[in-house]
């Protein structure tokens, strides 16, 4: 029933685009496991040597999907902890996390869609099971990882032939839940995550640059709120290298109307501001602490993780990004290199015309708190973000010419 060690093929690159039959021969083992529980003699064992008794005690099901309760994986956990997960039941045999992780595939390399069902398994095993279960502190008893929607748009990032990391996308049109009938008014940057291992190696930036060019012909981009602060590290790095993206990218409520953004490069400046004013609180919260580099979307609906016919509700819950400042500087060196830092992205933010809500108030009302504040720290977001006033103030256009913080606060720009 475990697979062989010297196996070449893993999960993802054997298993069939058969989710019913899969459930189905699930189903078939589990029930034929309850009927002779007594008698069971057989064992799983673990890295460790210690062995497992196959046995109803010690297996779960946990839904894949969280909008199709129906679809679940068989899972084992370890009698003696059972929040940690060591093996899951595909193809008639039980396979170890870390192997579902792992590929024979040597074009499954780098970023890559999410497209079959193999793929699908290693996404809900990197985000409920190795982030939500053996990555992350769990704070609360009853609190798990919500897994993504059956259709969600996601990305795994591959890496010397296993799965390191992720991210997933709000599409553009896309439902904001399941209780509403208010869609996504642009593409949204939702969910990431990077192993503990493959940190401070320039993953979270890269993903950032992918997402981005993704979607070169949108005017805006949205991250979704709230952000950490160990992921406004890695989005100010990312800033920094790419300039041409300091007006796309934007922290977004749903459906990410005008007055549910905020500009991201605007806030890191601002939140400096206030670091040089010895006030200085994140934007958004004052955790530390923080792990990996995440974003975490409210879950739209429960999550269940049955044993037997016991249910448990999964409830949201995450952190973020390296917590020092060194692995942001490293996020440049990596191999997975960032887009030059100016020319063509530069020239094609130039031209953009962005409707700004709030963001004209906030930059004056700091320049008036600040007023002796050095150009310094306003040049880099005057240079590329100079958003002038035109007619009422709703729309401002972005200005070719550098202007001082003076002469920002009398005309409206920020």
């Amino acid at each position: 029933m475990v697979p062989s060690e010297l196996s070449e093929a893993y999960p993802v690159d054997i298993l069939e685009d058969d989710p019913e039959g899969h459930q189905a021969a699930t189903q078939v083992y589990y029930e034929s496991l309850r009927e002779g529980a007594q008698a069971s003699a057989e064992v799983f064992s673990l890295p460790t040597g210690e062995q497992v008794r196959l046995q109803t005690s010690s297996l779960h099901f946990c839904s894949m999907y969280r909008d199709e309760p129906q679809h679940k994986l068989l899972v084992l956990v370890n009698p003696q902890d059972t929040k940690t997960v060591v093996a899951v039941y595909l193809k008639e045999s039980w396979w170890f996390t870390e192997d579902i992780l792992r590929t024979s595939d040597p074009t499954r390399d780098g970023l890559r869609k999410v497209q079959s069902f193999g793929e699908r398994i290693v996404l809900f095993v990197l985000n409920t099971i190795i982030f939500g279960r053996l990555e992350r502190n769990l704070d609360d008893d009853d609190m798990f990882f919500l897994p993504h929607p059956a259709k969600e748009q996601a990305k795994i990032l591959w890496r010397g032939g296993a799965a390191v990391g992720f991210y997933s996308i709000k599409r553009k049109g896309s439902l904001c839940g399941d209780g509403t009938s208010a869609c996504y008014l642009l593409p949204v940057f939702d969910t990431v995550f990077v192993r503990r291992k493959n940190r401070c190696q320039g993953l979270g930036t890269a993903m950032l640059r992918d997402f981005c060019d993704t979607f070169p012909e949108d005017e805006a981009l949205g991250i979704s709120c709230p952000i950490s602060p160990a992921m406004y590290r890695v989005l100010r790095q990312f800033l920094l290298t790419c300039p041409g993206e300091r007006g796309r990218l934007w922290e977004v409520e749903p459906p990410g109307a005008w007055g549910q953004r905020a500009n991201i490069w605007l806030k890191v400046y601002l939140q400096e501001a206030r670091l040089q004013d010895g006030s200085a609180v994140h934007p958004e919260c004052s955790e530390e602490g923080t792990d990996t580099p995440r974003q975490t979307s409210r879950g739209d609906g429960p999550t269940q993780f049955d044993h037997g016919e016991s249910r448990k509700e999964c409830i949201t819950g995450g952190q973020e990004t390296q917590n020092d400042q060194e692995c942001v500087k490293r996020e440049e060196d990596s191999g997975m290199s960032l887009r030059p830092p100016w020319d063509e992205t530069e020239g094609r933010g130039a031209k953009r015309t962005v409707a700004v809500a709030g963001l004209v108030g906030s930059g004056i009302r700091c320049l008036k708190k600040c007023p002796g504040k050095p150009n310094s720290l306003w040049e880099p977001l005057l240079q590329v973000n100079c958003w002038q006033i035109q007619d009422s103030g709703s729309s401002l256009v972005k200005s070719n010419k550098a202007s001082t913080p003076q002469e920002d606060a009398m005309h409206g720009t920020v």
